[in-house]
């Protein structure tokens, strides 16, 4: 008998990726039934062609929908969209308690969740505006503590986000030529994840065998790349001469258009202590040798995905 796996986010990046793996897996296909769970249900993303997937609203404004959701399930992925704000780390905090609470009333059997290392805790209270970071971790505190088995899948920076967010692509200078812009040096690496074709082989391989990694937590990217890497990357892919260009944190704060103070001890962290800390490297390369199917190198994402100039 097929197990309910409920997915949260399943229309997006990582959510769709879980159900995707889950889908064209044959143990796993036989293993789990999806419940996929969107706040839109008659949305286009939302139209799953599948009969093992049962689509159903939940949004977490409505506690009762979430309820309802969860009603028979027995493992869940669960997954928390970014606050911003004062009260950033509370409010993002208190909707995934609610899930996992939740979660626990209607019986689940399992949590994994979706988290990022705790900015504040690595740098012992330096930097705090890293508020998506330390809303999940604490998050995953609070997970750990209830009576219910869990695991994590930490996600690396996104692929996608090297074409979608657009204020840190690279931009002409004015000697016309094309510029990546960085407050930290060329040399600092960055763990990246191709997240709509790989997140769900991290979380596969969490499904294939819940109790080996019960408590455990994936640092889920490809590798390590160096910003210099990533220019030349991006370079060979789109056919046009980019080069990397430190600037000062003054004049990359003024480029960006939302939550500077987010971004900037973002970076400051990165560089001091790394994404995942002073261990991220050997991290990534456990977690990825843990995946469930081959991981995509940055230069096969580009193939896939060539980077455009704008």
């Amino acid at each position: 008998m097929s197990h309910v796996l409920a997915v949260f986010g399943a229309t997006g990046q990582q959510g769709s990726s879980v159900v995707n793996h889950v889908l064209s897996d044959p143990e796993l296909s036989q293993r789990y039934k999806v419940r996929a769970i969107t706040r839109d249900v008659a949305a286009d993303k939302a139209k799953l062609s599948s009969e093992r997937v049962e689509v159903v609203s939940g949004d977490v404004s409505d506690r009762q929908s979430i309820e309802r959701a969860l009603t028979g399930v027995h493992t869940v992925y669960i997954m928390t969209v970014p606050s911003f704000g004062p009260d950033a780390v509370e409010a993002e905090f208190k909707t995934a308690k609610m899930m996992a609470d939740i979660a626990v009333e209607k019986g689940v059997k399992y949590i994994i969740f979706s988290t990022l290392p705790a900015v504040s805790d690595m740098s012992q209270g330096k930097y705090t505006n890293v508020t998506p970071f330390d809303a999940k971790a604490k998050a995953e505190a609070y997970i750990r503590s209830l009576p219910i088995k869990s695991s994590f899948c930490s996600l690396g920076s996104f692929m996608e986000n090297l074409q979608a967010q657009k204020f840190l692509a690279p931009k002409l200078g004015f000697d016309g030529n094309w510029e990546y812009s960085r407050p930290v040096p060329a040399s600092t690496k960055l763990p990246l994840l191709n997240a709509i074709g790989d997140t769900g082989k991290f979380v596969g391989a969490i499904l294939a065998d819940p109790d080996k990694y019960e408590g455990r937590t994936l640092c889920a990217a490809t590798a390590h790349y160096t910003h210099q890497e990533i220019v030349d990357a991006l370079s060979k892919s789109c056919g046009k001469p980019i080069r990397f260009e430190q600037v000062s944190w003054e004049e990359f704060k003024q480029t960006l258009p939302w939550i500077p103070d987010v971004w900037i001890d973002a970076f400051h962290a990165q560089e001091e202590y790394g994404y995942f800390g002073p261990h991220g490297e050997s991290l990534v390369a456990w977690a990825a040798s843990q995946a469930r199917g081959k991981l995509s190198s940055l230069d096969e994402y580009l193939a896939e995905h060539p980077f455009r100039l704008e």
